[in-house]
């Protein structure tokens, strides 16, 4: 790919009720209530939940991570996406970026756009099922978000082996889309196109309970070179000469940067319009623009060659989170990886989320691959001082085939502890009420009766029974379910809202 070669109610009355403000436990009668009392030492109390958004991308176009090949049975879709979703869960991811429209197509029903040929095969032809929606529910259910990624311009990748659909932009809307090398692609100067992609945006917006909606880096296509080795200039003459016909005054390569501008703005505008606590995430190119690059970084330029102004996009809070592609390794110097980490922290004035992607594919590979410790080394460079709060990993397939055992090496070493996303405080959401524990048959239930719907719950536990033990973090599903416990742990548990804030904290022994 261009991209990868230029990056070389409770179920039964109450087993304890809230010991509000109790500090470790210390004091507890069966089914009453206690006085509040002032904490013996500050170590008895647990600290704040552990925060960190861990996320996988899950690409569809080509099959790379789902589904495995076109032509599935909808028993074999679904049973796909529920090992993905289960080895996620296993892992302590929080987080799963679907690809949903790979090339003006859809992985989900819809009157927009065709199925997309990467699930049955033929581009209009879905299975008998909404998989978004199937995705959705049981990611929701493990207490993952689900983020649901477009590609905004694209209309056929390389690999697309189908006929288009009669009801694909290339057949309705000639038009709007240009052959561009071996693919096809939505001129971002087409104001009507743009108008689409956002009505794909709000479709999706409206139908489905999505936690976020996220591109990738690509706007303008990555440039084509002809024999004499000399970039093939994208063919928007058409749009290009309107422009200018309606008095338009800049300069061609702003104008393009300008067209992308206005999609990532009134995208952001939308979100916010019609899901408020979804957030807005853009995956571009990992290189800042050249001057205001780190010291001795060097390459690719997004800025004048796909036309994306991130930076811009930054400073205008046109969106949550910013997952720049830092596919390359800490000892690749041109690219190094903790300099544009840093770089890109350094151009965030409203301090939204900068959640890198890592390469960890490229990790898991036998063969030329990376070190081992590669990913988990870049995973402790963004939790040192300054933190980023997360990250991703391209991709999915990789963690599940637990490629050179990679996925074992993260699940006992980096992710050994579980993590709820970061807040966003630039976003607000109805609060979570107190937190209800309940046995039924023996085994444990957390609830919430008050306030938001839980989302999931935070919970730390410790063994009151051994002296000096630690509080041990988990993140329990929003069904609260805690199975069995043997007498003499102590629980405090709150309730996360939509956005993981916590409501208050209970602290109950059992």
């Amino acid at each position: 790919m261009q991209r990868r070669r230029l990056m070389t109610a409770a179920l039964a009355a109450p087993l304890v009720a809230p010991l509000t403000g109790l500090s470790g436990c210390a004091f507890w009668r069966r089914q009453e209530a206690v006085p509040a009392l002032a904490p013996t030492a500050a170590t008895d109390q647990p600290p704040a939940a552990p925060r960190e958004f861990r996320a996988a991308w899950v690409a569809t176009v080509a099959n790379i991570d789902w589904p495995s090949r076109r032509g599935l049975s909808d028993d074999a879709l679904r049973a796909e996406t529920l090992a993905i979703l289960d080895s996620a869960s296993a892992l302590r991811l929080n987080a799963i970026v679907l690809q949903v429209r790979t090339s003006a197509d859809a992985l989900y029903p819809s009157t927009l756009e065709p199925w997309s040929e990467y699930l049955s095969g033929v581009q209009g032809q879905g299975p008998g099922y909404d998989p978004l929606a199937f995705w959705i529910a049981e990611a929701h259910a493990r207490g993952i978000e689900l983020h649901a990624w477009l590609n905004p311009y694209r209309a056929r990748q390389s690999n697309a082996k189908a006929p288009a659909s009669a009801t694909h932009l290339s057949k309705t809307h000639p038009e709007w889309v240009k052959r561009y090398g071996d693919q096809l692609w939505i001129d971002p100067g087409e104001p009507d196109a743009a108008t689409h992609t956002l009505a794909v945006c709000r479709d999706l917006l409206t139908r489905y309970e999505l936690d976020g909606l996220h591109i990738d880096d690509y706007f303008y296509p990555y440039p084509v070179q002809d024999a004499a080795k000399q970039d093939v200039d994208f063919p928007d003459e058409p749009s290009w000469q309107r422009y200018l016909r309606g008095g338009g005054t800049l300069a061609r390569a702003d104008w393009r940067r300008d067209n992308v501008d206005q999609l990532v703005r009134r995208m952001y505008e939308l979100v916010r319009e019609l899901r408020p606590t979804a957030r807005v995430g853009i995956s571009p190119f990992g290189l800042q623009r050249p001057d205001l690059r780190p010291a001795g970084i060097t390459g690719f330029s997004q800025y004048d060659k796909l036309y994306a102004h991130v930076e811009h996009w930054m400073a205008m809070g046109w969106l949550d989170y910013l997952a720049p592609q830092l596919y390359w390794p800490r000892a690749q110097k041109a690219q190094a990886f903790e300099p544009l980490l840093r770089g890109w922290q350094a151009v965030n004035p409203l301090g939204r989320h900068v959640w890198p992607g890592l390469f960890t594919s490229k990790a898991a590979i036998e063969s030329d691959g990376w070190p081992l410790d590669e990913i988990p080394a870049q995973i402790e460079l963004m939790r040192a001082a300054p933190a980023t709060g997360g990250h991703l990993h391209f991709s999915m397939v990789a963690l599940l085939r637990n490629r050179r055992g990679l996925a074992d090496t993260l699940r006992t070493g980096a992710y050994l502890q579980a993590a709820i996303p970061p807040e966003t405080p630039w976003l607000s959401a109805p609060a979570c009420g107190p937190v209800t524990l309940t046995r039924a048959e023996g085994k444990l239930k957390l609830a919430t009766t008050q306030g938001a719907p839980a989302r999931a719950f935070a919970l730390w536990k410790r063994d009151t029974r051994q002296a000096g033990s630690a509080w041990v973090f988990e993140v329990v599903r929003p069904d609260g379910e805690l199975g069995a416990l043997e007498p003499g742990w102590c629980l405090v548990a709150s309730a996360l809202n939509a956005i993981h804030q916590e409501g208050p904290r209970a602290t109950f022994l059992v």
